[in-house]
């Protein structure tokens, strides 16, 4: 007989968003994550937009881990938005490193196979192009003295993946859209446990041509070149509500931006997506009667 556990496991696309955990990993996340009928999700396991280094609660971790394991669920961990590898301001920076480490270390605890930690910004202020080129090496140099220990500290093949997931192109981003990829994991010595979180929003607003008939196979095929195969971990399977190389991370539902569907039927097809989760983070994606779950749950029929 076959059970639940097993069917989600074998599925070559788990699907699912970011819940709340609200009253708990347990009563809240997983519950919630089950009602919506996702077969991966995500979560935050501290203030998205704070320092404080949650300690989580060893009986409520070993509880949550068994469960998912049980139901074969896939759970990742967020990394705060104030996480910046890149910044000149060494306060920023160390807590940066701090907030990492910790995340890694929560996602150990609780059964989550990777954390996504936004790439960075090297917040230049400006002059001329030899200066923000020094500045953007400078901030380089930081990403590897902050990552690489970390990197070595979880390099057994059991634990948590470091998911970069590049961004928007906003500001003066370290790594935005795929071709950014290389520097940065040239900076990394392409660590093995270094994986990647495509945002399809932020690699869209980028440049990337999800929006044209074999722009996201393309997509694909040049983050594989550039970061061989396997490194892809995860998807963050976002519409955008801004035309292609808007440099703005907005979030639409699946279908009803400038992305359009047929880039997510592409995505499901690629032979670099098999086994890779895609998670929702688009309006109302973790609401009760959202389309965006069954959408990407129909998508994948199709592309099989």
């Amino acid at each position: 007989m076959t059970t639940p556990a097993a069917t989600r496991a074998a599925l070559r696309n788990p699907v699912g968003t970011h819940v709340k955990v609200g009253r708990g990993l347990v009563a809240g996340a997983l519950a919630d994550a089950e009602a919506l009928g996702c077969e991966a999700f995500q979560v935050f396991v501290g203030n998205p937009r704070g320092w404080s280094l949650s300690p989580g609660d060893p009986r409520e971790d070993a509880r949550f881990r068994g469960a998912v394991a049980e139901r074969g669920i896939r759970v990742f961990l967020h990394a705060p938005y104030l996480v910046n590898l890149g910044s000149p301001t060494a306060s920023t920076y160390e807590r940066s490193v701090a907030s990492v480490a910790h995340n890694l270390r929560r996602a150990a605890e609780i059964g989550a196979e990777g954390v996504v930690v936004h790439t960075g910004s090297y917040v230049d202020p400006g002059g001329d192009g030899a200066a923000t080129a020094a500045r953007r090496a400078a901030a380089l140099r930081q990403v590897r003295d902050g990552l690489l220990p970390l990197l070595e500290a979880v390099a057994d093949e059991a634990a948590p993946w470091l998911l970069l997931e590049p961004t928007a192109g906003q500001g003066r981003s370290l790594c935005a859209g795929v071709e950014d990829l290389t520097a940065y994991l040239d900076a990394l010595d392409h660590h093995p446990k270094a994986g990647i979180c495509l945002d399809t929003c932020h690699v869209f607003a980028a440049g990337a041509p999800l929006d044209e008939p074999g722009g996201a196979t393309a997509t694909l095929d040049r983050l594989v070149g550039i970061g061989g195969p396997g490194r892809l971990r995860l998807v963050h399977a976002n519409d955008s509500r801004d035309v292609r190389g808007a440099f703005k991370d907005r979030h639409e539902k699946l279908g009803e931006g400038h992305v359009g569907t047929g880039a997510f039927a592409e995505l499901l097809a690629h032979p670099a997506t098999a086994g890779v989760p895609f998670v929702l983070e688009t309006p109302g994606s973790r609401d009760l009667g959202d389309p965006g779950i069954p959408l990407l749950k129909r998508l994948r029929e199709e592309a099989a």
